[in-house]
């Protein structure tokens, strides 16, 4: 017997627009020891299926039918006393959005000494080595100390690791994982999925993985499935659906992933349309409308889920498949082809020189010495008018800081951040405020950077009416405009944020950010949160304006892959340094800092479950504390070529071939990926 059993599962919520079905019909197993990916774009049900599982449905959400058993027990007839014995001891949740599941008014040790007393009992002390014990376990930095602060005090990818051990902390039999990663570099990504995958052995759990990002799916998935529409389109085992997908729409989602190989002068392949709205649905195959081989035959019948050959554990809902033959495995190149040495720009439009950010603290005992985060220390760096400038590293590396200082949310406390020849700093907040319709940035949660009081029109329009521009029915044209740029139909103008998915809030901070049509987007984290038909979808807009309008972008993420095909040069940071700087190629090709090495090792692809590669491993060690980083070198505590001089001197960015700088006394000469890492366990 499976350790969780859901059976023709059907879930309703009722809205203002009328009864929706996010989940129908829904019916796949979990074995102990076994992860079951469940991927899908935004509003196709993955979410709403497990929380139908935890019984936790918004209000005017009900289960209407099928069955969901663990261990045997059936859920959907337990009270709501019964059902709270449950969560979060033999069934947990780490939810996708921390910022919002997190209490900002209590700290974090408070949150998690809750979870672990209500369902374990014990004492105060107990708990918190609990907690404590947690923490290190998902990567946190000095756990202990953590354990005082509040969620706001947090980077996003922190925040979301405190988020995975309160799922963690009771050591549950079943967790269901939506997009547990999301917002974590790939080198803590690799840490995170990788202890999963060990707890999950050692304590038989099942997990369930709902994310979009599917080279996740296929180095720490067992097997997978596939929803559009509230419904399972096709489930297989990884290595069988990556080598041979049927249903057209997983075809297109695989399509749509950007990888390393990727040509950067071609636009990505996308899914025309959007998801269905999922009311008053006619009797169809629901991708017909954006599937460019449906016949009549879809049109009006639904299909149902078949198997691919008598007796295989392969089921699609399809009526033309794709045919079955196993697709041509591409092993992901890293060696690169066509180096691009300048920037697309020619012109400076933003200098960042000797640049240093350090934001103060409270001591913790009273008159005791001040303390600092040193958030960014020393960066100095040119973006050209026109290019597409990528920002990558850990969380707490400050990249972020380094964006915020780009728009002017920041001063630096040391060096200046110029803009058109301008100092930012010297500016006076009326000029300031004048020339932000320069300078926009996108921010990395998407739920806490829109009002929930406000509609999406009011939200995108808010920036045409703070600098006045445009009469209120062009400002409309514009709302619209921008709503079908994004993905967007036209009804959301008038919803508001919580009525929509991760994915769709991102899409519409983006319309946001380009209703001025500014000079420089700073874009920390922008598609994070998006499955990957939407993101190919954004990833073209951006070039496209970029193209059309001459727009700079400054892109912060954790996605190698992203930035390779997105940005025209790439710096990587470390604990507050820029320790690396090149063409995109040029650093993907023969990354010359170990720390860049280990980032490229640790990127999850899609290539390894047709290839069976070996499965990604994050890098080394613990990151150390920004408040009192290491001597010398900052990444010489974790780096395995360090030496006594790397303790005692500060490496400077020094250029090597062409634009490729470093900041190592050791740069790597040997063959790309060649250094080994040591995983994190």
């Amino acid at each position: 017997m499976s350790l969780l059993e859901v059976t023709g599962l059907s879930t309703e919520i009722d809205t203002r627009q009328g009864r929706i079905r996010p989940v129908d019909n829904v019916t796949f197993s979990v074995d102990a020891g076994e992860t079951l990916g469940v991927v899908g774009e935004s509003g196709s049900g993955k979410t709403m299926t497990g929380m139908s599982i935890m019984r936790l449905l918004p209000p005017g959400g009900e289960i209407v039918g099928g069955s969901i058993r663990l261990d045997g027990q059936e859920l959907t007839g337990l009270d709501e006393g019964r059902m709270r014995g449950l969560r979060g001891n033999r069934l947990a949740m780490i939810f996708q959005d921390p910022m919002t599941s997190l209490n900002p008014v209590r700290t974090v040790g408070s949150q998690l000494r809750e979870a672990y007393r209500i369902h374990r009992g014990g004492s105060r002390a107990a708990a918190t080595a609990r907690a404590t014990d947690v923490l290190g376990l998902v990567g946190m930095p000095r756990p202990r100390e953590r354990l005082d602060d509040y969620p706001h005090q947090l980077s996003g990818g922190m925040r979301q690791r405190v988020m995975i051990a309160l799922g963690l902390m009771c050591d549950p039999g079943l967790l269901i994982a939506d997009e547990p990663t999301t917002a974590l570099d790939v080198s803590i990504q690799a840490q995170i999925l990788t202890l999963i995958d060990d707890l999950k052995s050692q304590l038989s759990m099942g997990v369930l993985l709902v994310t979009h990002d599917m080279g996740v799916i296929a180095e720490y998935a067992d097997r997978v499935a596939v929803m559009y529409g509230g419904r399972m389109v096709e489930q297989a085992g990884v290595q069988e659906l990556f080598a041979a997908p049927r249903h057209r729409y997983t075809e297109a989602l695989l399509a749509a992933m950007p990888t390393l190989e990727l040509d950067r002068s071609a636009d990505l392949a996308t899914i025309p349309g959007a998801p269905p709205k999922l009311l008053d649905l006619p009797p169809q195959c629901r991708f017909a409308p954006r599937c460019a081989f449906a016949t009549d035959d879809c049109r009006s019948t639904d299909p149902a889920l078949v198997p691919a050959a008598p007796g295989s554990e392969h089921l699609y809902a399809c009526f033309h498949p794709t045919e079955v033959k196993a697709q041509e495995v591409v092993v992901a190149d890293r060696a690169g082809t066509e180096l691009r040495q300048e920037p697309r720009g020619s012109d400076s439009l933003v200098q960042l020189f000797d640049v240093h950010k350090k934001f103060g603290l409270r001591s913790r005992r009273p008159f005791g010495p001040k303390r600092a985060v040193h958030a960014v220390s020393g960066v100095t760096l040119t973006i050209a008018a026109g290019e597409t400038f990528g920002i990558v590293g850990e969380s707490g590396c400050g990249k972020t800081t380094i964006g915020r200082m780009l728009v002017g949310l920041e001063r630096p406390s040391s060096g200046s951040v110029t803009f058109d020849g301008r100092d930012l700093a010297a500016q006076g907040r009326n000029v300031l405020r004048r020339r932000r319709r320069d300078l926009q940035m996108m921010f990395q949660d998407s739920a806490a950077a829109l009002d929930p009081r406000m509609t999406v029109a009011a939200l995108i329009e808010e920036p045409l009416v703070a600098q006045g521009v445009g009469t209120r029915r062009e400002r409309r044209r514009t709302v619209a405009e921008l709503l079908d740029a994004v993905g967007l139909p036209p009804d959301a103008a008038q919803r508001y944020p919580h009525e929509f998915s991760g994915g769709q809030r991102q899409r519409i901070a983006m319309a946001r950010a380009l209703a001025l049509r500014p000079k420089v987007i700073v874009a920390d984290e922008p598609v994070s949160a998006l499955d990957v038909s939407v993101q190919a979808q954004i990833l073209n807009l951006m070039r496209s304006l970029q193209d059309r309008y001459g727009q700079t972008y400054v892109v912060i993420s954790h996605d190698l892959s992203l930035l390779k095909y997105l940005a025209d040069r790439i710096g990587v940071m470390y604990l507050g340094r820029l320790v690396e700087l090149g063409a995109s190629e040029d650093v993907y090709s023969a990354p010359r800092h170990p720390y860049t090495a280990g980032l490229i090792k640790a990127i999850p692809l899609p290539e390894s479950a047709k290839a069976g590669t070996e499965r990604a491993v994050g890098l080394g060690g613990e990151l150390p504390s920004a408040i009192d980083p290491p001597s010398g070198c900052h990444f010489r505590t974790r780096c395995p070529l360090a030496t006594d001089r790397c303790a005692e001197e500060v490496p400077t960015l020094t250029a090597g071939d062409g634009l490729h700088a470093v900041a190592c006394h050791h740069p790597l000469t040997t063959e790309p990926l060649s250094i080994e890492l040591t995983p994190v366990r």
